[in-house]
């Protein structure tokens, strides 16, 4: 009997947890899928090819919520039936349905961490190969419905398009501190893959080209003009630390910790011929702001390539903190219905977990707090499950 009740609780968990999981992650997945094909303007093809690689990006949010729903429901309907009382009047300890689902959880949290990761070192690098890719269709397909095409680094205007034809396009480049802004326009133009290269190439023929007033060509023949793959989709192209895989991070570390140590040596020597020539002005010039902002955005993106990990941890093990605190709050509530019981268990996560949570980040990132403070909101949890978990076993 003692091995049977543990087994009928974990099966009766792990079927609410499944069926809501299935539900939820479709749900985000849609959503995620609507959001990604407007922005892009993904044909069908492209939308099927992503579809997968959206899976660890959905489920890593779904988990969480899904593993308390699961539980609350389930915890909530044994002890609103009194089956608890039952359990207890045989001097079985309620410890003895609660530790199954708590290592269900840590497994569950361990591979959380892992989709964590996922989501980004296979799922986010793939997707943006797939629009990448398909950067041509993609431009095609936004010219036809829309008569328009924007990037961060190009956009297109036409008419209208007939086939793999442009009819009067305008096509802007941003210009830069280095180059100027481009604009061509033309009769026709056309859009041209090239996959081993990297490059998508844009074929003007007949028409005009501005150099951001600077001077006015017109060309008769065909003008070609080719960008990288990468800048012709409509990413920005920066990458952050959320969007590194775990085991790449420490190595980035390490090189910004270089470049830091250069700039401040840097910054010393500078300094100290300064002050031996009797330039002062120079150490508040602009080259020493320059210098001094410089290091501040390298420091700050150490403290966020050392917060990324403990995030990532922190966030994969909410799934246990919140078994902790939503089951021994369940059984205390005694609340059969699971929407209900579901709603009072994510209060306490909603007030205090999500807060400390987004609190330690920030403060993290910038420096204020040490990275491990992520973990804040988690051991906040864990504390608060401990304490109700004592009422349990005392009523």
């Amino acid at each position: 009997m003692l091995r049977a009740i543990p087994r009928y609780v974990v099966i009766e968990v792990l079927k609410i947890f499944a069926i809501a999981l299935a539900l939820l992650t479709l749900m985000m997945i849609v959503v995620v899928l609507f959001r990604t094909a407007r922005d892009q303007g993904l044909e069908p093809k492209q939308i099927l090819q992503i579809t997968p690689y959206l899976l660890p990006e959905a489920m890593r949010y779904t988990i969480p919520a899904t593993i308390l729903f699961a539980v609350s429901s389930v915890y909530g309907r044994i002890s609103g039936s009194n089956e608890l009382v039952a359990l207890k009047s045989l001097g079985i300890s309620p410890m003895t349905i609660l530790w199954p689902v708590f290592g269900l959880a840590l497994v569950i949290s361990f591979v959380t961490v892992w989709l964590n990761d996922a989501a980004v070192s296979w799922g986010r690098e793939n997707m943006r190969r797939v629009i990448v890719e398909g950067v041509e269709e993609i431009v095609y397909g936004m010219l036809r419905s829309n008569h328009s095409f924007s990037s961060p680094y190009f956009s297109i205007i036409v008419k209208r398009v007939e086939d793999r034809t442009l009819i009067e396009p305008t096509i802007s480049f941003q210009g830069s501190d280095e180059n100027a802004g481009v604009t061509l326009t033309s009769e026709t133009a056309e859009l041209r893959t090239d996959t081993q290269q990297n490059l998508l190439s844009i074929v003007c023929r007949r028409g005009t080209l501005d150099v951001e007033g600077q001077a006015r060509l017109r060309f008769d023949d065909t003008l070609e003009r080719a960008v990288p793959l990468d800048a012709a989709s409509q990413s920005n192209g920066e990458v952050q630390p959320s969007q590194l895989a775990l085991s790449a991070l420490p190595e980035i570390e390490a090189g910004y910790k270089a470049k830091i140590t250069q700039v401040e040596r840097h910054r010393a020597a500078k300094a100290a011929y300064a002050l031996m020539t009797g330039d002062f002005a120079e150490l508040n010039g602009n080259e020493s702001r320059f210098d001094a902002d410089d290091l501040r955005f390298k420091q700050t993106y150490v403290h966020r390539l050392r917060t990324e990990p403990h995030r990532r941890w922190s966030s994969g093990f909410s799934c246990l903190c919140f078994v902790l605190i939503g089951a021994p709050v369940a059984i205390w509530l005694r609340n059969s219905d699971f929407l209900t019981s579901f709603c009072l268990c994510f209060l306490p996560i909603l007030l205090i977990y999500y807060p400390l949570l987004l609190f330690g980040v920030d403060q993290a990132k910038n420096g204020n707090l040490p990275a491990v403070s992520v973990w804040l909101g988690n051991v906040v949890l864990a504390v608060l499950g401990h304490v109700m978990m004592r009422k349990v076993f005392r009523y």
